[in-house]
């Protein structure tokens, strides 16, 4: 087994990385076809989803000896720490320098790239040239760097690294509540799927978060509630707490909520994954956890979905009650800055709405009274989907106001049942 193979998923990356590794072991193979060998390697990426690691292992992969720079002195210190690291790999050559967090050796300003630690790293790279040394640098933002630093030449690859998502994120997901005492109630798909885009080092801290109230609860085994109870404290901000709302307010969350989630699983059936009406900070606070497809920013149905499931609770509310919602500024927000998106980037109002340089007047007022027009119509779709199906909406909130929090196989039950009896 290589390396490579004990960092759970990420496989298109680790080829890549495999690949690279491969032409500093066999280099004649690659000469032969006139294959040049990369001289560096930026891996860009979140913090926490394990650029570090990946690095790390190309590194003793290769077999070559290797030299790791990190921010650890102060400036003047640190600078000179630089440059003899280029000639120490430049001495034991053919071997490797890893520059860990890059971006973090200056002030990390973006006004600021002149940095005097990013030109000792531009001139070490410069010395070792054509000294068979290779440079490996991980970055939270690249883009607080000087393009003459990570242009090709000095790196030929920049790699981009994302949260995990989909198959990764339940491997990983999978991996460290193999490290725990778990019951036999744990869906890790469904935790896997309220987790997905995440980053490793979130996915590593609410199984833990979860450890802690099994033990505090002297229980000999993590549930499944531990888990989404850690999920509602890390991914939603919102923390368990003793005092309930009042009935009223949990009911009047819960048709809101409702309504996002009838929506969604109307126009994307299987998006809904959590629904919940917990407690924050003294308040209740709704949440419904949707999942988006790769792509969502380029498929223009799936964002007027998301437009329209915006204003479900908007929607269910009004329908309900018979009063106005009070608590959708936040979602109304988004809808507009979707919308937004339409008529700017996408022109899909037609042409006749876009102000190129955002000065004229008489295009504003048309594209606002534009926007609120096409926003009543989202509305209107809303509405109807709520009234089609009225009782799965009462069916949710009947669960919510009972249970508090619903994942997705008690929503699917609620499906089931709702549709059995409508028929």
């Amino acid at each position: 087994m290589n390396g490579f193979e004990k960092i759970i998923g990420y496989d298109d990356l680790k080829l890549e990385m495999m690949i690279i590794c491969d032409s500093m072991k066999n280099p004649e193979k690659y000469k032969k076809l006139g294959a040049e060998i990369p001289k560096g390697i930026l891996l860009e990426g979140e913090p926490g989803i394990g650029k570090s690691l990946m690095a790390k292992t190309f590194c003793e992969e290769t077999g070559r000896p290797y030299f790791v720079v990190r921010k650890d002195k102060p400036d003047g210190e640190f600078v000179k720490h630089i440059t003899d690291t280029f000639e120490k790999a430049k001495a034991s050559a053919p071997s490797i320098i890893f520059l860990d967090d890059m971006d973090k050796f200056a002030n990390g300003d973006h006004q600021c790239k002149d940095e005097e630690e990013y030109v000792a790293i531009q001139a070490g790279i410069d010395t070792v040239k054509g000294c068979n040394v290779f440079v490996i640098a991980t970055v939270n933002d690249e883009n607080c760097l000087p393009d003459s630093l990570i242009r090709p030449g000095r790196f030929d690859k920049v790699i981009e690294m994302r949260n995990p998502e989909g198959e990764d994120a339940a491997k990983i997901v999978e991996y460290f509540l193999s490290q725990k005492q778990i019951s036999d109630d744990v869906n890790a798909k469904e935790i896997a799927e309220i987790l997905d885009g995440r980053s490793c080092a979130e996915l590593e801290t609410i199984v833990n978060e979860a450890g802690l109230y099994a033990a505090y609860d002297n229980r000999g085994a993590i549930t499944h509630d531990d888990l989404i109870r850690a999920c509602l404290r890390y991914v939603f901000d919102a923390p368990h707490m003793l005092k309930e709302g009042t009935t009223d307010e949990i009911m009047c969350t819960a048709i809101h909520e409702a309504g996002h989630a009838v929506v969604a699983e109307i126009l994307d059936p299987g998006s809904v994954n959590l629904m919940s009406v917990a407690g924050h900070a003294g308040n209740i606070k709704g949440i419904t956890s949707i999942s988006r497809p790769k792509g969502y920013w380029d498929n223009m149905i799936l964002m007027e979905h998301r437009v329209i499931c915006l204003l479900g609770g908007k929607a269910a509310t009004e329908i309900v009650t018979g009063k106005v919602d009070t608590g959708t500024i936040s979602d109304i927000r988004r809808v507009y800055d979707i919308v937004e998106r339409f008529v700017d980037d996408y022109c899909s109002y037609g042409f006749d709405c876009f102000d190129r340089n955002k000065a004229s007047q008489v295009p504003k007022e048309k594209r606002d009274r534009m926007m609120a027009k096409e926003v009543d119509k989202y509305y209107q779709e809303a509405k109807k989907i709520i009234m089609e199906n009225r009782d799965f909406l009462d069916a949710i909130v009947q669960e919510l106001c009972k249970k508090h929090t619903i994942t997705r196989t008690d929503f699917e039950r609620i499906k089931e049942y709702s549709c059995k009896r409508v028929a």
